[in-house]
């Protein structure tokens, strides 16, 4: 019996589709420039039938059976299509993708959901919009170098750092992310969809996730005629199915450089396919190794501090492999087994853009999908395998042989005799698990196929053998929130990926919750016990239960104590590992979830009150000093002067007092007053409180910064990715802040009042963290991070912060605060690189819809005056003109927003420098979008 039964998925809705060492130069190695198609001035609409397409790749094929490649006639038809969160979250796989545009032909385009405004600046002082010009101009040069022209935005907003994906998707609003992703999808039509790991895992930004799941969202909905059904009836869209969903990330480690990284990956669950593109081989255009390109255009990324990345080896067996990891195929595929005939660069592609050797031609489809996602040892599910031929190309007698693990069992192949060009049939395939199949692990069911022509395919899926009886320990939000949405949207061979792990402070005790799900067909009795590692202890450490029905589930709970104060805390202690172990209808199954230790203090009240001068003075801050010089990113501290610390914490009366002396032997950028934000960039300390301990994310915190020195001579304050951000004076008027410079470094004292944090303070349990972040550069790029609770991306995860104890203390009661989030996130109107991409492609802003022609409107004319350039607009309805002249490099010379009644109508403005071209982006009143471009006469 299966109580997790896989969701049927939403119908797709299958379309009709294609049939379908080196050179080296030094570190300044130059290309010649990627020319853009040139722009004819039409107005763009983004419909189907703008650039003269039907939305069909015609009866031949756009890729027939023998794999030539023809064209549709749109600009905007992608094969691959990456979908990330930031500019530069494709930046880590552009050697993959230059290496398929220039040997294959293999057009990728990139979805960046913001532009990344909320990320540091190295380059200078903008934030918000401005900073996502020069951003998006960053990525559009980087991923330049890889062959891409195209990169739509979604204009939604960088906010801030988080590691919540639920956070992430109140922000963006779900569903008009989705519908933008899902029109981008439909108006580019490519084959094969990569995007990020939307699993949260530690220090995985929320961002990425979220980006993760819209991604695989889309790869369902945006070929369901049912889903954002306006779309088709009212835009002219029509459905598209891509034939491939990736990762642009492998769970596992790399063994080997060189060649042989294709063929050598260690992979975390050998039931993936992963295929591995070797970055050591030659580009014919470049005279260099696709990782040194990649790395050219990583540097490309200034504003981030990339620009000093080092350069890649000469030696081209020193260099490694971008991995892909395959989540979904509607294709027949070479398994990703990491074998010699996996190595190609281009098998992953292969069976969706490009064809496979001695495979069924492009186009055919091929889908296996399991009836049950867990089965128990001895029982039994079935495969469904949906078969679909090209529309050019019958298929003939296929066989259909699975292929199953050692002892499994199947009621054998099956016969297919015809399916017709563009028709679809589906066969099952009953398969048993042995009585004695290994529990908790997942297993590979797949089928092999060959046809009368010989052809050969392949096509697999995941299965979990689960027991009769699971125990697992309760989940962190954010991860019960993942795989509720794995399950949900058939995702289940997503699961599993976060190992499940609970808080514990150093010396404290927590209850610890185990839901026991009975998988089987009979009602159950048996146990639940707690194997914990040296150090800790449980009560009881043995629950049993009886009588949990068929498919039921119940909880048990445990008292956990850690009983050695002398265990490591933060990511210097790691997991403690221990194995909960679970008896049930006859099998006992272990799992191995883990406690993670964070620190614990004790604050005493002071005597009196701290002067906040920036000095420690004997008997200021009772108690004990804490170790604030752990690392949790960034390098190695090269010495205790490098970079070390300690922090002490007392109260006085509703106020919070808080010193930190940091020793350090170079100083970072002293940056402007006014440029007092992204405190990561230089010398900095950050204090984090979590007044009642519970916030899932830090939208419900107080974070803030100081940094010890501005270029005008004083320290300054503020908040960021918390409950506020902003200037300190402004969001934290209460908060008193002061810095002493000293002989091996500085230090910095502030006063918070309670009242300033965002809700009343819980004194058994109040979460806190203090960071230091070190720079010894004047690039204003960081070195080093440290601090008290230490785990990667700890900044974002309150639950694993310290715990901090107040005695004695009835704190005042405090409003809780609704969070104030940033919203501000640069338009796709007001970027002429984006305009001048929609003019191009056809393809409408920010995944929006198009105007309709009767409120659409165009640029006609564009001719040269005295100090600026003359516009004729011919505009159907009302809305506002966006208008830039560029220079012949791209630049904005001059700029000109105006509202406009039907009609033509002529306007001037002033430009800076003789422009070349005037690009119109249009935001039509009833709603939609135009753009269009023409040269200046």
């Amino acid at each position: 019996m299966n109580t997790h039964r896989t969701p049927p998925r939403r119908r797709r809705g299958r379309v009709a589709r294609a049939g379908g060492l080196a050179l080296l130069l030094a570190a300044g190695l130059t290309a010649p420039a990627v020319a853009a198609p040139p722009d004819d001035g039409r107005v763009s609409t983004g419909s189907t039938g703008e650039r003269g397409s039907t939305g069909e790749r015609g009866s031949t094929g756009e890729r027939g059976s023998t794999g030539e490649r023809g064209s549709t006639g749109r600009a905007a038809d992608l094969d691959v299509l990456f979908v990330g969160a930031h500019p530069d979250d494709e930046a880590g796989r552009l050697s993959s993708y230059g290496q398929w545009n220039e040997d294959d032909d293999v057009k990728t385009g990139v979805v960046t959901i913001t532009r990344g405004e909320g990320g540091g600046n190295a380059v200078g002082p903008e934030e918000g919009p401005a900073l996502g010009l020069i951003r998006e101009a960053e990525e559009r040069r980087a991923v330049g170098l890889a062959g891409i022209t195209d990169v739509y935005n979604l204009d939604k907003v960088d906010f801030y750092y988080t590691v919540s994906a639920p956070l992430t998707e109140q922000v963006w609003d779900k569903e008009d992310t989705l519908a933008r992703l899902v029109r981008v999808v439909r108006q580019t039509r490519p084959e094969v969809i990569v995007t990020m790991d939307p699993a949260p895992s530690p220090g995985n930004h929320g961002n990425h996730q979220y980006a993760g799941r819209m991604a695989f969202e889309a790869y369902q909905d945006a070929g369901d005629p049912s889903a954002f059904a306006d779309q088709l009836s009212q835009e002219g869209l029509q459905a598209w199915s891509p034939d491939k969903l990736l990762l642009q990330t492998s769970r596992g480690s790399a063994t080997a450089t060189g060649p042989a990284c294709a063929t050598s990956f260690q992979r975390e669950r050998p039931t993936q396919n992963v295929y591995g593109v070797w970055g050591g081989r030659a580009s014919q255009r470049y005279g260099a190794t696709w990782a040194a390109v990649e790395r050219r255009a990583q540097r490309e990324y200034a504003s981030q501090g990339w620009s000093v990345f080092p350069d890649v080896s000469s030696d081209p067996n020193q260099l490694g492999c971008d991995y892909f990891t395959q989540v979904e195929a509607r294709v027949p595929f070479v398994p990703g087994d990491l074998t010699a005939a996996s190595a190609d660069p281009t098998t992953v592609l292969q069976g969706a853009v490009l064809p496979t050797p001695g495979g069924f031609p492009l186009g055919t489809g091929l889908e296996v999908t399991p009836g049950d996602f867990d089965i128990t040892p001895g029982s039994s599910t079935t495969l469904e395998v949906t078969l679909t031929a090209p529309e050019d190309t019958k298929l003939k007698r296929v066989r259909v042989e699975p292929s199953l693990p050692e002892g499994w069992t199947s009621s054998g192949s099956v016969l297919v005799k015809k399916v017709m060009p563009g028709e679809t049939k589906t066969r099952s395939i009953e398969i048993t698990a042995p009585a004695d199949a290994a529990t908790n692990e997942r297993v590979r069911a797949a089928v092999r196929l060959t046809s009368k022509e010989g052809w050969r395919g392949y096509g697999d899926t995941e299965l979990e053998v689960a027991p009769p009886v699971d125990g697992q320990q309760e989940l962190l939000p954010q991860v019960a929130d993942f795989q509720e949405w794995a399950a949900a949207e058939g995702y289940r061979q997503m699961e599993g990926f976060v190992k499940p792990v609970l808080t514990l402070p150093s010396g404290g005790t927590r209850d610890v919750t185990v839901t026991l799900t009975n998988n089987s067909d009979a009602t159950a009795t048996g146990s639940v016990r707690m194997e914990l590692p040296a150090g800790f202890s449980a009560s009881p450490s043995t629950r049993d239960y009886s009588g949990l029905a068929a498919g039921a589930s119940t909880e048990v709970t445990f008292t956990v104590t850690n009983t050695d104060t002398s265990l490591q805390t933060g990511m210097q202690g790691g997991d403690y590992d221990y194995d909960l172990v679970t008896t049930g209808g006859g099998v006992t199954a272990t799992e191995t979830p883990a406690l993670e230790l964070v620190p614990q203090t004790t604050v005493e009240e002071a005597p009196a009150a701290p002067t906040v001068d920036g000095r420690v003075d004997d008997g200021e801050y009772p108690g004990a000093a804490l170790d604030l010089s752990r690392r949790w990113e960034g390098a190695e501290c090269e010495s205790a002067a490098d970079c070390s610390a300690t922090g002490r914490v007392t109260r006085a009366g509703d106020d919070l007092y808080v010193a930190v002396e940091v020793t350090d032997d170079a100083k970072g950028t002293a940056l402007d007053a006014a440029d007092c934000k992204r405190h990561w960039r230089t010398d900095s300390v950050e204090l984090a409180f979590d007044p009642d301990g519970t916030s899932e994310n830090t939208s419900t915190t107080f974070k803030a910064f100081v940094m010890p020195r501005t270029a005008e001579g004083g320290p300054c304050y503020g908040r960021d990715a918390d409950n506020r951000q902003g200037p300190g004076e402004e969001t934290a008027p209460g908060m008193e802040v002061a810095s002493q410079e000293t002989d091996t470094g500085y230090v910095i004292e502030t006063r918070i009042p309670a009242t300033e944090l965002p809700s009343t303070v819980d004194p058994e349990r109040m979460g806190m963290n203090l960071f230091v972040y070190d720079s010894d550069t004047q690039d204003r790029t960081g070195q080093t991070r440290i601090g008290w609770s230490t785990w990667g991306g700890v900044q974002g995860d309150p639950y694993r912060w310290g715990v901090v104890r107040f005695p004695g203390w009835t704190p005042p009661q405090v409003p809780t605060k609704e969070p104030v989030i940033p919203s501000e996130a640069l338009s796709s109107l007001d970027s002429p690189q984006s305009i001048a991409q929609a003019a191009r492609t056809g393809v409408p802003f920010a995944g929006g819809p198009a105007a309709s022609p009767a409120d659409a409107a165009r640029v006609m004319f564009a001719q040269r005056i005295r100090n600026g350039v003359s516009v004729t607009v011919e505009a159907a309805g009302s809305g506002t003109a966006h208008l830039f002249a560029v220079d012949a490099d791209g630049a904005t010379v001059g700029r000109l927003v105006r509202a406009l009644e039907p009609g033509v109508r002529r306007l001037k403005f002033a430009t800076t420098e003789r422009p070349a071209r005037v690009l119109l982006g249009w935001e039509a009143d009833a709603g939609g979008t135009t753009s269009s471009a023409v040269p200046v006469g």
